[in-house]
């Protein structure tokens, strides 16, 4: 039975998110297959969906926001109107009826300006509304509590993907798929930091863009990410004109890289992938255009992506030694379809997937036949991800890679049985552990090795955030038997002894928490 039980600890940790609390008999159904245990998501494809009631399309979700940024500014212009000007000073006060209107000019400007981060990380983010709240509390406990703030439209669709993504999570079989679309996720990452439209598309855009293709071809991943509104306006492509286009002639502003950069060095070919700058710059020409339409909706429905002719360089341009001359947007599509079959990313997506899933440090030979897979199947992900269960390497290697602060979360609650009603207390954790949700601080998104998630600060934090869901959760719950849903027979003798000696169920479940067998996958 150990055999089984270490190798359903790898099925449920290196593949999935952990054994769920109560009757799901997760570990026993690792242990009598494990393979077919992870497979099982793999069969069903419309399951990596999220078709939840109440989430909007990017299109719709950019016309509300658009429409939101339009009011705002028309309350702050008009209490600006209604602010006093230095000729005015001096002179006699306005009758009350005005400075009541000037007063509610300015409380609305106030009320819908919307509260978006800095670009440098606040200490306490937005969304860690209750963890913000409860330190608060904390140090003034005799003082009136006053009702938080209500949340502007930006950040209730915020709360409602980031819940419809988490409860997804915490639900899902053996999360092999929900594994796969975090990873791509982070692959082709936007930031909510950004704020505005990338805070309001976070959700959709992983909905769209990733969801959709991660059982499919990486290729029609690739160009439905590149021309998806959300990525579009974070890398500010929007904002790149051809030099010699009719608006990059009639505009004081010129070509934007960012996009071109990224698809090349993180999306594609990777560092050292064999493109050169002269490559970026023309692929970097050749999507220009490549835009969404605004609030007015003069090129097409509001929020969905367009091709504007008039911001787009005219011409052949030469990527990597071969020449593309369409004149439209078929010609960045013929790049991004060539991009997608070079050998180079072939190796640098298999490289990063063995990484992500197995070690920091993976056999080559477990990178080469994935590349190969790759290669052969025309970047088939489905394939790809069937290779990596059928390979040994996934299943000798040991479980040394810690657990990045979303997972940890998400397995902590399939543990306990915790499906999340509201996404306050993911978000604030998450924040404070260094991993807010879609919110990397760079296009490289965050970090996937032991050295960024197992520092001893991060241990630390990791210990607070277990103490306080141990303080919450522990009543009624034996933390022993929690342990045989973790691990079983492949639970270490010290790990058992260590919850055993726990002075009180709050303390062991805390232990448990950050115990190897659960923060290690």
């Amino acid at each position: 039975m150990a055999r089984d039980s270490q190798a359903a600890l790898v099925a449920l940790h290196r593949f999935g998110l952990g054994a769920r609390g109560g009757a799901s008999g997760d570990f026993l159904n690792a242990a009598s297959d494990p393979r077919g245990f992870v497979k099982a998501e793999l069969s069903r494809p419309n399951g990596v969906l999220l078709e939840v009631p109440g989430l909007q399309s990017t299109a719709a979700l950019g016309k509300a926001v658009f429409d939101y940024q339009f009011e705002i500014q028309q309350a702050r212009d008009a209490a600006a109107k209604a602010a006093p000007s230095p000729a005015t000073e001096g002179q006699p006060p306005p009758d009350a009826k005005a400075q009541r209107r000037n007063l509610s000019l300015n409380r609305i400007a106030m009320d819908m300006a919307p509260k978006e981060p800095s670009a440098e990380p606040p200490a306490k983010p937005p969304e860690n509304r209750d963890a913000a709240m409860a330190a608060a509390e904390t140090m003034r406990p005799n003082a009136p509590k006053s009702p938080p703030a209500p949340l502007n439209i930006i950040q209730k669709t915020f709360r409602a993907e980031a819940l419809a993504r988490l409860q997804r999570a915490v639900i899902a079989d053996c999360g092999f798929t929900e594994r796969l679309v975090a990873f791509w996720s982070n692959h082709f990452c936007i930031s909510a930091n950004k704020g505005g439209p990338a805070r309001m598309w976070a959700g959709s855009f992983e909905r769209e863009a990733i969801r959709p293709y991660v059982l499919g071809r990486f290729g029609d991943m690739l160009k439905a990410v590149e021309q998806h509104p959300a990525m579009l306006f974070f890398l500010d492509n929007q904002q790149s004109l051809g030099p010699d286009s009719r608006a990059g002639k009639n505009r004081n502003r010129g070509l934007n890289e960012n996009l071109a950069r990224e698809i090349m060095e993180l999306h594609t070919l990777g560092v050292g992938g064999g493109y050169s700058q002269e490559d970026v710059t023309s692929l970097a020409n050749i999507i220009t255009g490549w835009s969404y339409a605004g609030r007015l909706g003069q090129l097409g429905a509001p929020g969905t992506f367009v091709f504007n002719a008039n911001a787009h360089q005219p011409g052949a341009q030469r990527v990597m030694g071969k020449i593309y001359d369409a004149s439209d947007v078929t010609q960045g599509e013929a790049v991004l379809a060539d991009l997608a079959r070079h050998p180079s990313t072939a190796k640098f997506i298999a490289g990063k997937f063995a990484r992500h899933f197995v070690a920091d440090d993976p056999s080559p030979a477990l990178v080469a036949r994935l590349a190969d897979v790759f290669a052969r199947t025309d970047g088939d992900l489905k394939a790809l991800a069937m290779a990596l269960v059928d390979s040994e390497d996934a299943w000798k290697a040991p479980l040394a890679k810690m657990r990045s602060p979303y997972e940890f979360m998400v397995a902590s609650g399939r543990l306990l049985a915790q499906i999340p009603n509201d996404p306050g207390r993911y978000l604030g954790a998450l924040n404070t552990l260094g991993q807010p949700l879609w919110s990397p601080a760079g296009p490289n998104g965050f970090p996937d090795s032991n050295a960024a998630w197992a520092a001893p600060e991060g241990m630390k934090l990791r210990l607070d955030i277990s103490a306080q869901i141990a303080s919450r959760l522990a009543d009624g719950i034996d933390p022993r038997d929690l342990l045989e849903l973790v691990a079983a027979d492949a639970a270490s003798s010290e790990t058992r002894r260590t919850i055993e000696r726990a002075e009180s169920r709050q303390q062991a479940l805390a232990l448990l928490l950050m115990s190897p067998e659960f923060q290690r996958r």
